[in-house]
């Protein structure tokens, strides 16, 4: 029997030696893979950044070894959320600036604004994120209280869709605006033969142009911050719509230096500098940072009537919003970007808008394609123009927190008819069998579980309205976490990398603190991100969870005898 041992003993060491070493392995887990069956597994192992096996515990741990073996504790393990629609370096480098984010009043606005001058870094007095639907008189605000606190520092207050802005009259006059300026798809209001302020559109660039941007130094600082909110809310990976070569390359000195963790899909501006240029570079990858095509706008927003409609705004007989440029404008940049590898990716928010530019990707497309052009946002379709998505491969990207923040006003502007052709996601996603979902933040929330949430429960935080708005246009579960993983992933041609739990992706993944698959729907919002993971690396742990939940499980029971 002692003869035994040492033999028993090698064997056992022959066995543990053919298991495969592995960085990470993740274990005792509900996995939701986002694969093409929709599959769910116990474990997983990481290897070199990338998902080296993924399958039952028993599998998983019999098949590999770490130093780095993590038990979740049966915890939901999500894939990496991608954000289909933002704007992470304008957001980062607008930190600076002065929040109107939630102001009730256009009073509260210019009492920030006088806090804010006190410490603003530069003359410019640059204030972001007001709504004048949330106030009490919903008009648009006019400049006379900028002019009488501020008559020597220009003031600057962008609405929080960036589609109109009110100025004091030192930033117009430092524009050189006047009550006979013209500017092609803009507009400078005038009401009694005097300036209000009030710019909507390509108006508000003759401004713009004038106010200093940030150095680099301070625009990757930003970056870096965003970056770290972003990881806590479960983020990997974003399409940043729509930024300058210069904000290109700010991203990638970031890179370089070891700063940016973050997953970046850009979008170029609408800059006719840049057209013989890309198209002739084509799709560009440096490490994280892909640049996949170009992000047009084709009109406003809602919110500023300044979205384009096929009739009149119902609260404002005789306008119809406008296009911000000519059709043939549009035309002919789709014509140039058909024999490159580049996506053409539009703004389009009312209904004449969508049809303009779902006629002009038609025409060039010709039918059905893998070209994946994009509309951002399609927020009013008529149903008849909805088929023109399916027709010619066209993918709609929507943001279904735009649902939920319009609903209070939306029928304000459109009727109750025209309300019933909006936020149409599961319409929409009828049209190709897929939808990519995200944010638009800072017009929204950066948060993609709210994202999944108002997808699915049509509500908003606060459980608004009973029932859900337009409940006919949810999504189902599996289809809101398809949106913001596999299915935005897909968007950008990144779907065999990115987007599902599968072996050879990166192994880009999150643990949530419940099954938002299976929980209550009104639960949903109380879900919270504990730890993510960008290529197989922490990037974000929730260390006030797991304290709380420590001592929650150290915690006597009540009527408990020791």
């Amino acid at each position: 029997m002692n003869k035994l041992i040492p033999l028993l003993l090698l064997c056992c060491g022959l066995i543990y030696s053919q298991k495969k070493d592995a960085d990470l392995i993740i274990y005792n887990a509900k996995i939701y893979t986002a694969d093409a069956r929709f599959s769910t597994a116990e474990a997983m192992a990481v290897s070199k950044g990338k998902i080296a096996a993924i399958g039952n515990n028993e599998a998983i741990l019999k098949s590999y070894q770490s130093q780095n073996k993590q038990d979740v504790a049966g915890r939901t393990v999500l894939p990496g959320l991608i954000d289909a629609h933002c704007h992470f370096t304008g957001y980062a480098k607008d930190l600076w600036k002065c929040e109107l984010w939630g102001t009730q009043s256009w009073e509260e606005v210019v009492q920030r604004m006088v806090i804010y001058s006190k410490t603003a870094p530069q003359e410019w007095l640059y204030g972001r994120s007001w709504d004048q639907n949330d106030w009490p008189v919903k008009d648009f605000p006019d400049k006379q209280r900028l002019d009488e606190l501020f008559p020597n520092r220009p003031v600057y207050l962008k609405r929080i869709d960036g589609h109109a802005v009110v100025a004091n009259q030192k930033a117009l006059d430092i524009a050189g605006i006047t009550v006979n300026t013209k500017v092609q798809g803009g507009e400078i209001e005038v009401k009694n033969g005097q300036l209000t302020g009030i710019l909507l559109d390509n108006a508000k660039f003759l401004i713009e142009k004038h106010i200093p941007e940030i150095n680099d130094e301070t625009a990757l600082k930003y970056f870096t911050q965003l970056q770290e909110t972003c990881f806590s809310l479960g983020l990997t990976s974003v399409h940043d719509c729509g930024i300058s070569e210069h904000t290109l390359s700010q991203l990638e000195q970031s890179q370089r230096q070891g700063t940016l963790k973050m997953k970046v899909f850009a979008l170029l501006n609408d800059d006719p500098a840049y057209y013989g240029k890309w198209i002739r570079k084509g799709r560009y990858r440096n490490g994280n940072i892909t640049v996949g095509g170009f992000k047009v706008y084709s009109d406003g927003a809602l919110g500023s009537r300044g979205a384009c409609l096929l009739h009149d705004y119902e609260d404002q007989p005789g306008r119809r919003g406008f296009l911000l440029g000519e059709e043939e404008h549009f035309r002919t940049l789709a014509r140039k970007l058909k024999n490159s590898d580049l996506q053409m990716c539009t703004h389009a928010i009312g209904d004449s808008a969508n049809r303009t530019i779902l006629n002009v990707y038609g025409e060039v497309l010709g039918g059905k394609n893998d070209r994946r052009w994009r509309i951002e946002h399609a927020q009013i379709v008529t149903e008849k123009d909805r088929e023109l998505f399916g027709l010619y491969s066209i993918i709609p990207s929507v943001q279904p927190t735009h649902a939920t923040s319009d609903m209070y006003w939306a029928e304000s502007r459109l009727g109750a008819a025209r309300t019933k052709t909006a936020y149409a996601y599961q319409d929409l996603l009828q049209q190709n069998k897929w939808l990519p979902l995200g944010t638009d933040f800072p017009v929204e929330e950066i948060n993609p579980l709210k994202t999944f949430f108002a997808a699915v429960a049509r509500q908003d935080e606060h459980l608004y309205p009973a029932g859900g708005f337009q409940k006919e246009n949810a999504l189902t579960r599996e289809q809101a976490l398809r949106g913001i993983t596999i299915w935005a992933a897909r968007a950008a041609f990144q779907e065999n990398e990115l987007g599902s739990l599968e072996v050879g992706k990166s192994a880009d993944f999150v643990i949530i603190s419940q099954n938002i698959m299976a929980v209550e729907e009104a639960r949903i919002p109380e879900t919270v991100v504990l730890e993510t993971f960008s290529s197989g690396n922490r990037v974000y742990y929730n260390q006030q969870y797991y304290e709380d939940f420590a001592r929650r499980l150290a915690a006597p029971v009540a009527g408990y005898i020791h």
